[in-house]
């Protein structure tokens, strides 16, 4: 992990019905997240972590400009996301979602070559860099470029999804709970083999859960948010010693969950 940052949030703010509220009411709309300050630095893998409701999504529509700040801003490569085209933006940055999101009607082979057909990459370029995606992510080509979203299994669909975010070779990955709706099993392989495929690549990755024991297996460091605010941030064991009450409630959550994984004996 490098020192260099490249995502920061200066004293970001962001309300729900910001845009178009008067201004004599904005201090009466709810913030979905309230003065975030942090970096991401570049290789690293940041997870934000946190209850459903407590801002780790709109954190990371905030740095591909899906959600522009209220107040405070968010700089990409030292460019705050207002200075950046929105479109080139979003295409040096891989997303990938817990829906997954391909295009039903689109085969395989064109759901992961689009960003680099958007960017005028010539079709050899193109079906070349779509074999080596798929084998990236441990999909054999020649089975799977020609088939439909609907043809694969949930599994098979978020190597999909993970391939189409890395076709273009984006420096910066945003991952939603890409895992969450998988079965356990399915879903601790990808896991490690997301892991493994971090040490070969080296992306810059924010990893959105509320699973403690994921955020545990895939960050070099993790953000604790709760009601918008981050109330924790550092690598794993610092996370594991911190006296914050929501940091220690996800830590004992870890703690029970192992124990009652370990075999009767």
């Amino acid at each position: 992990m490098s020192s260099e940052p490249v995502v920061e949030f200066k004293n970001v703010t962001y309300r729900i019905g910001d845009h178009g509220a008067k201004a004599n009411k904005i201090a009466n709309v709810r913030p979905l997240v309230s003065d975030l300050t942090f970096e991401v630095y570049r290789d690293e893998t940041l997870v934000l972590l946190g209850r459903s409701g407590c801002g780790k999504t709109t954190t990371l529509k905030l740095i591909n400009r899906l959600l522009t700040p209220s107040e405070g801003e968010v700089y990409v490569e030292g460019v705050t996301t207002t200075e950046w085209d929105a479109i080139k933006l979003r295409r040096r940055i891989g997303y990938v979602i817990q829906e997954v999101g391909l295009f039903p009607h689109f085969t395989v082979e064109k759901n992961i070559g689009l960003v680099p057909s958007l960017e005028g990459w010539d079709p050899t370029s193109i079906r070349r860099r779509v074999c080596e995606m798929l084998d990236l992510v441990g999909l054999e080509p020649g089975k799977f470029m020609r088939r439909y979203p609907r043809e694969l299994s949930g599994g098979q669909r978020q190597r999909v999804g993970v391939a189409r975010a890395l076709a273009a070779d984006p420096p910066i990955l945003l991952m939603d709970e890409p895992f969450g709706a998988l079965d356990p099993l399915t879903r601790a392989q990808l896991q490690k083999e997301f892991s493994a495929l971090q040490q070969r690549l080296g992306k810059t990755v924010v990893f959105v859960t509320h699973d403690v024991r994921e955020a545990f297996a895939l960050a070099s460091r993790i953000g604790l948010l709760k009601e918008g605010r981050l109330v924790a941030l550092g690598p794993p064991d610092e996370f594991a010693e911190s006296d914050d009450p929501e940091a220690r409630a996800f830590i004992d959550c870890l703690y029970s969950t192992e124990t009652a994984a370990e075999p009767q004996r």
